[in-house]
C-alpha cells in the first residue's frame, strides 16, 4: 500500500499558471500561500521568481522570471531546456482567474495537514521521554499546548510578517465610524476607573491592581466580572487562587438578590418567601450569565494557561476574520506557585516576573483583555507608587495600567464624607490613558454583606463639587447619570 505524501502537483501547477497568466489579481487571490507551501523543490524556486517579479511590479514573462532568478541567485538551476520548456508551459496551461484561489487554498491545507503531522511526530518525541514521574497535568500539556498553537496559526495565520503601517487604516477609520463608543475597551461598570486606564480593558493587555488582604480585591474583580458577564454578554472566566465556588454562588446571589450573603451561606433565606423568591430569581439570572469559574489553587502555571487557552476555544470562539471574540480573564491573584521555567532559588519578584510575562504573551497572542490582582507590600500601606509590589520593575513594564486598592486614611474619610465610601482605587500608570491627576483617586463604596462593590466620587471632584456648592452653582451629575446606567 502506497503511503500518501499530502501533495497535489496538479494543483501546484494550477497556481504557477494563475500567477503566470493573470499576475498581481491572481497572487491577492492566494497571497495567504509561500513557497513552503509547494512541495517540489523547482516549484518552489519558480513561485520565489514570479513572488518577486509581481513585487517589483514587472510584467509576467519568461524574460522577468529569469531575472528574478538572477536576484535571488538560483538562475543556473531554472536556466536549463526542461525548466524552460515547464515554464513556457505554465502561459499556456488552461486555468481561470477565479479557480486559482480554489487551488491555491487546497495546498494550503495539504501544508497544513503536513506541519500537524509533524506537531504529532514532536509530542511522540516528547512522550517517549516520558518516566512515570511527571503529573497527569503535564503529561497532557506536552500534547495540548503544541496542537492548540498549530491551530491557533489556522486561525490567525502567520504573525511573523511586516506590514506597511499604513496598510488597513481606511478599513479601520471606517470600522471606528460605525462602532461609536463612549469605551476604546471593555467597559468594567465602573466608568471613573475606566477613563483613568483609557477607556476600559483593553485587547492584548494585562491590567494590574495591587492590594494588601482582607481590602475587598475579590470582591471588586467580582463586580467587574458580573458587570462585563452581565451588562455586555462578555464571556468573563474567573481564576481564583483562594474562594471556593460556593463563596463566588453566595456572593453574586446575593449581589443580584439583594438578600444578605450571611442568610443565603446559611440556608436561613428559605425561611423568608420573599427572600426565598429573590433568590430564586437570582439563581434563575446566573444561568443566563457567561460568567466562568475555575480554582487554581496549587495548580501550575502551564496548567493554568492551558485552562484558559482550553477556555477560549470552548467558550468564546473566534470571529470571521479569525480574531478571538471578546472575553475577559480575572486572574486573582498573581503569587508564588510551581512551574516548569521557576526554580527553588528563584525570589519572589522573579516567580511574579516570569508570571506576568507569561500572562502579557498569552493575552497579546489570544488578543484577550486580563484583569490581574497581585499583592501589595506593607509598603503599600502608606505609599502609593510603583514599587509597593515585588517584581515591581517587571509587572509595570508589562503591565497596561498598575492601580493601588486600598483602605482610606481617617483623615480621607473625613474629608470626602462617608457617602463615598472607605476604599480607594488609585491608578499609578496608565498607558492609554490620562489617568488621575497627582494625589487624586476613585472613592469606592463596599457593602460587603451583599457582596457588592459601586463607585463614588473622585477625591478631586468631591472637592471641586463642594466648593461649587459653597458658591451656589449647580453640580454636573453626567458622570454619575453613567454609572447608574452602566451598573443597572
Amino acid at each position: 500500500m502506497t503511503k500518501k505524501k499530502l501533495e497535489d502537483l496538479a494543483a501546484e501547477r494550477a497556481v504557477l499558471s494563475g500567477l503566470c497568466q493573470y499576475g498581481l489579481d491572481a497572487y491577492l487571490d492566494v497571497d495567504f500561500i509561500d513557497a513552503d507551501h509547494f512541495t517540489d523543490a523547482m516549484n518552489q524556486l519558480i513561485f520565489s521568481c514570479l513572488y518577486q517579479s509581481i513585487s517589483d511590479n514587472r510584467k509576467i514573462e519568461l524574460s522577468s522570471i529569469l531575472s528574478a532568478a538572477n536576484d535571488l541567485g538560483v538562475y543556473d538551476q531554472l536556466n536549463n531546456k526542461d525548466e524552460i520548456g515547464f515554464i513556457r508551459s505554465l502561459f499556456n496551461f488552461p486555468i481561470h482567474k477565479e479557480n486559482v484561489a480554489l487551488h491555491g487554498a487546497k495546498i494550503a491545507k495539504l501544508k497544513l495537514a503536513r506541519d500537524l503531522k509533524k506537531t504529532l511526530r514532536a509530542c511522540e518525541k516528547d512522550l517517549d521521554q516520558v518516566t512515570g514521574d511527571e503529573d497527569v497535568v503535564d503529561l497532557v500539556a506536552k500534547i495540548e499546548e503544541p496542537i492548540l498553537d498549530a491551530t491557533n496559526e489556522i486561525y490567525n495565520g502567520s504573525k511573523n510578517k511586516t506590514e506597511l503601517l499604513g496598510d488597513g487604516i481606511d478599513e479601520y477609520i471606517e470600522h471606528l465610524s460605525e462602532n461609536v463608543s463612549d469605551f476604546a475597551g471593555i467597559p468594567s461598570g465602573f466608568p471613573r476607573f475606566d477613563m483613568s486606564i483609557g477607556g476600559g480593558l483593553r485587547r492584548k493587555c494585562v491590567d494590574l491592581i495591587a492590594a494588601r488582604p482582607k481590602v475587598g480585591k475579590s470582591m471588586f474583580g467580582d463586580a467587574v466580572a458580573m458587570n462585563v458577564a452581565t451588562n455586555q454578554k462578555i464571556p468573563v472566566l474567573v481564576l481564583d487562587t483562594e474562594m471556593s465556588k460556593e463563596d463566588h454562588y453566595n456572593r453574586i446571589l446575593a449581589n443580584i438578590s439583594g438578600v444578605e450573603i450571611n442568610k443565603i451561606s446559611t440556608g436561613k433565606f428559605s425561611e423568608n418567601e420573599i427572600e426565598k423568591e429573590k433568590v430564586a430569581q437570582a439563581k434563575d439570572k446566573m444561568k443566563d450569565i457567561p460568567y466562568h469559574y475555575i480554582s487554581i489553587a496549587g495548580q501550575s502555571f502551564e496548567n493554568i494557561l492551558s485552562l484558559m487557552r482550553k477556555w477560549i476555544y470552548q467558550h468564546v470562539g473566534f470571529n470571521d476574520n479569525g480574531t478571538t471574540n471578546d472575553c475577559l480573564i480575572v486572574y486573582d491573584y498573581l503569587k508564588l506557585m510551581g512551574s516548569e521555567g521557576i526554580t527553588a532559588s528563584m525570589q519572589e519578584y522573579q516567580v511574579l516576573g516570569f508570571q506576568i510575562t507569561k500572562l502579557h504573551n498569552f493575552m497579546v497572542k489570544y488578543d484577550a483583555a486580563c484583569l490581574a490582582f497581585v499583592q501589595l507590600n506593607r509598603d503599600g500601606i502608606t505609599k502609593e507608587s510603583t514599587d509597593v509590589v515585588s517584581g515591581s520593575d517587571r509587572l509595570i513594564w508589562l503591565c497596561t495600567s498598575f492601580s493601588i486598592f486600598k483602605m482610606k486614611s481617617d483623615e480621607e474619610m473625613a474629608t470626602d464624607g462617608a457617602e463615598n465610601g472607605n476604599r480607594k482605587l488609585v491608578p499609578v500608570v496608565a498607558r492609554h490613558g490620562e489617568g488621575l491627576d497627582d494625589g487624586d483617586y476613585v472613592s469606592m463604596k463596599m457593602f460587603g454583606k451583599f457582596g457588592r462593590i459601586e463607585e463614588g466620587n473622585t477625591r478631586n471632584e468631591i472637592h471641586n463639587n463642594s466648593r461649587a456648592r459653597e458658591q451656589g452653582f449647580e453640580i454636573d451629575e453626567e458622570i454619575d447619570e453613567q454609572s447608574d446606567i452602566l451598573n443597572q
